[in-house]
């Protein structure tokens, strides 16, 4: 039995799960206006293993979404995660954040296009087809009109910034799922699982989230 407790902090989300063989018995989430993840992640993670009746030393595991995302949710997810594992002594998973999102998008054709807002017209971003195979790889991207111009192919836009990103993708063929926003732990389930049984391990030591861009610190 390979128990899996994912945690994805990689937006205004925070998000635990317990997957059970790579289906999640238990999630626990709130995304709230302002970033709760220090308060709430430590209380979500002991309820659900309460819950499920699962101790600490059931688990095989811990996943962390890797990111891109917010510098502060990547930190909190990724330090918790960390010290689990050397705590218990058990490895470390890391799960892209854009795939994770992409998850939880089903199309029946075309392209998935998961986005998390980095201010102004400035997007994470990676483009999935509809089997959720990455076909092009997380980027850092500014908007504006000529912005996936060459795809002729239906575009679904997924993530926390739909709203400006309406402003500029205009083609017919783009379309915006406005209820999915944040990635969610409970989609981390399957990932972090097929990575465990491929032995896709992190150091835990020296492992470091994916800012994408460095941390810069203004007035």
């Amino acid at each position: 039995m390979i128990y899996i407790l994912n945690i994805e902090t990689a937006t205004k989300n925070c998000s635990v799960s317990l997957a059970k063989n790579g289906e999640t018995v238990l999630c626990r989430e709130i995304s709230e206006q302002g970033y709760s993840h220090a308060e709430k992640l430590h209380v979500f993670i002991e309820e659900i293993l309460k819950e499920t009746k699962v101790a600490p030393k059931d688990l095989s595991a811990i996943a962390v979404s890797k990111g891109p995302g917010s510098y502060t949710g990547l930190r909190i997810g990724v330090s918790t995660a960390k010290g689990f594992c050397y705590a218990l002594g058990i490895p470390l998973i890391a799960v892209d954040t854009l795939q994770v999102l992409a998850q939880k998008a089903t199309v029946e054709n075309g392209l998935i296009v998961p986005m998390i807002d980095a201010r102004r017209m400035e997007v994470y971003s990676a483009v999935f087809d509809n089997k959720h195979n990455k076909i092009r790889e997380v980027q850092a991207e500014i908007l504006d009109a000529n912005s996936y111009a060459e795809m002729t192919e239906a575009v679904y836009f997924i993530g926390d910034c739909q709203e400006k990103c309406k402003t500029v993708l205009t083609k017919d063929n783009f379309h915006f799922l406005p209820e999915i926003v944040f990635p969610s732990a409970n989609e981390m389930s399957r990932l972090s699982f097929e990575k465990f049984s491929n032995n896709e391990l992190e150091d835990v030591a020296y492992f470091e989230p994916f800012y994408l861009k460095d941390f810069l610190m203004t007035k």
